[in-house]
């Protein structure tokens, strides 16, 4: 890629949306098509790609925003580490705000704990480094896009001794995530739209079980509006080909290995947890990571006693559906009344990659006027 308007051409763009109503009329049925990724949402909404696509297709949003998946009960944690005496606890800015049982981590920080906002785990390393009489834990989330900067800070902090600093690991893993998703039988799906910052660290392999098992293809993809379109395109062509395979649009950035260097850190610092609560999902076997027990100096789950309680979501909330795709934003209850970006009640309001923030931010007043549209006789 030199330029990103070679990825927002207007001309490229309507020449595959041409190509994709030509094959929907091929294929002669309804499609649904999963976005793995909040970016891709996000995305989708930004540019109005769902409002060009043919009304045979309809996309389904996936569970693939960190801060989203997040229980209650680790905020509910890290509030707990945070309110230790002589704690620093840092984290991104999205988890700050996403509600625990009785709090979010802001609200934390505004009653007296010590709770700061970084742009990288690095950064909690120096403030470690400059606050020496404080313990400094980093909130550490994200699927294995996150996962190797937090094992190369951890590295760090032990190549010098910083006795200081821990982590409160919460990284989860795309695989088992999916095939949790494909084994819901409330679920239909006829194909996936990969992600593509995930798969720029595991490479395309791992994905070979969801057409070899689950018989549905996959298209990894980039995140300009030219990316998902000709990644939608790529699917069409599996269906009216006859074939299901794994296929890489994203090949600028995406290779089939991987990046052996990141998966390196991710293996020497992390191992899998036995089971690891997602949000929605429920418990998922090896679906999260936590560190080694040759690191447990940087442990914070070691170094402290937190709670660790199951917290149910709020009752009026839906977001457990919506992260499994059984849900639309605008079809839970609370959203854009009581649960808006500024007060909100679940976590997919919250996140940057949230699906009920994309379509607050981009989509809500036409789908809500769609629904009640549709409800009038």
């Amino acid at each position: 890629m030199k330029y990103v308007d070679e990825f927002r051409d207007t001309y490229k763009g309507e020449a595959l949306l041409w190509q994709i109503e030509k094959l929907c009329h091929i294929i002669g049925k309804p499609l649904k098509i999963m976005e793995v990724c909040g970016g891709h949402t996000h995305a989708i909404f930004k540019y109005g790609i769902e409002e060009v696509l043919p009304p045979s297709i309809e996309l389904i949003h996936g569970p693939g925003c960190p801060v989203c998946v997040m229980t209650k009960g680790r905020i509910d944690d890290a509030i707990a580490i945070a309110e230790y005496p002589d704690v620093i606890l840092t984290t991104f800015g999205d988890t700050m705000r996403v509600p625990g049982s009785s709090k979010s981590l802001l609200q934390a920080k505004a009653e007296g704990a010590d709770i700061r906002m970084v742009y990288s785990p690095l950064d909690s390393l120096k403030i470690a480094q400059e606050n020496p009489t404080k313990e400094v834990v980093f909130f550490g989330i994200g699927f294995e896009t996150t996962a190797p900067s937090t094992a190369l800070t951890i590295l760090q902090a032990a190549g010098e001794n910083l006795k200081n600093f821990s982590m409160f690991a919460n990284h989860v893993l795309v695989i088992p995530a999916l095939k949790a998703l494909l084994e819901n039988p409330d679920l239909q799906l006829d194909g996936f739209v990969g992600p593509g910052h995930v798969s720029m660290v595991i490479g395309t392999k791992p994905y070979q079980f969801i057409p070899q098992d689950y018989h549905k293809p996959i298209v990894i993809s980039g995140f300009e509006p030219l990316d998902i379109l000709q990644s939608i395109w790529m699917l069409l062509r599996q269906f009216v080909d006859g074939r299901c395979e794994v296929e890489n649009q994203y090949n600028r950035l995406v290779k089939p290995e991987g990046n052996t260097i990141a998966l390196k850190a991710i293996n020497q610092v992390f191992i899998e947890r036995e089971t690891f609560a997602w949000r929605g999902l429920g418990d998922i076997p090896h679906s999260g990571l936590k560190i080694r027990p040759e690191y447990a100096l940087f442990d914070a789950e070691v170094k402290f006693v937190i709670p660790n309680r199951t917290v149910a979501d709020h009752k009026a909330c839906q977001c457990g559906e919506i992260l499994k795709g059984v849900l639309k934003p605008w079809q839970c209850k609370v959203f854009g009344t009581a649960c808006t970006p500024e007060t909100p009640i679940g976590s997919c309001m919250v996140s940057s990659e949230g699906a009920c923030a994309a379509y607050y931010k981009y989509g809500r007043l036409p789908l809500v006027e769609k629904q009640n549209s549709s409800k009038k006789p």
